[in-house]
């Protein structure tokens, strides 16, 4: 296998790739009070990536545990957890699917795909930068990238909040995702 060049690109052949979860982060950051952000992962997620021969006709797919949110304070993780928030129980993963490349410039490229939280599923753009590929020490063939979009979480039922006396709320709407990622060629 290997890679090959494209556009300027070397990018891997043709095939499918597995995230690697030794060496990918799945995180978010919201607002707290309109003043600060808090910034959370997900720790348990699978996903893959399959690069087609014509590399605009790629696709990928996630799948991440609802009940693996850390944000490093146990009561907040809870929060989330809950049927105000993720309603793990009810609602145990978040997925996402891809549905089209629609551009790219260089190493950047805009995807499109479906995101669903809580059995509502809408249409998402995800910003994608390319960070090249290569064959690490083990002889496995990895690529990296790293993704970013953001949500409106109450178009996904994530509408608990509290109004501040001073103005605002406790959590904003707005919820910013990002993932930087390795994925390794599967075995055949």
């Amino acid at each position: 296998m290997g890679t090959r060049a494209w556009e300027g690109l070397t990018i891997p052949e043709a095939g499918t790739f597995d995230l690697d979860a030794s060496h990918t982060h799945v995180g978010f950051v919201a607002k707290h009070m309109m003043v600060t952000k808090v910034r959370g992962s997900f720790t348990e997620f699978s996903g893959s990536v399959t690069i087609a021969e014509d590399p605009l006709q790629s696709s990928a797919e996630l799948a991440i545990k609802t009940a693996s949110i850390e944000t490093g304070n146990v009561d907040r993780d809870g929060h989330l957890r809950s049927d105000d928030f993720l309603s793990v129980e009810k609602f145990p993963e978040i997925t996402f699917r891809s549905t089209r490349v629609v551009s790219h410039s260089d190493e950047d490229f805009v995807v499109r795909g479906d995101l669903t939280i809580r059995e509502v599923t809408k249409e998402v753009t995800l910003k994608v930068e390319y960070g090249g590929a290569g064959t690490n020490p083990w002889g496995a063939e990895v690529f990296g990238f790293s993704i970013s979009t953001e949500i409106d979480r109450e178009e996904f039922g994530l509408t608990w909040n509290v109004a501040l006396e001073t103005g605002g709320v406790l959590v904003s709407k707005k919820v910013k995702i990002e993932v930087e990622g390795e994925a390794t060629r599967r075995a055949a």
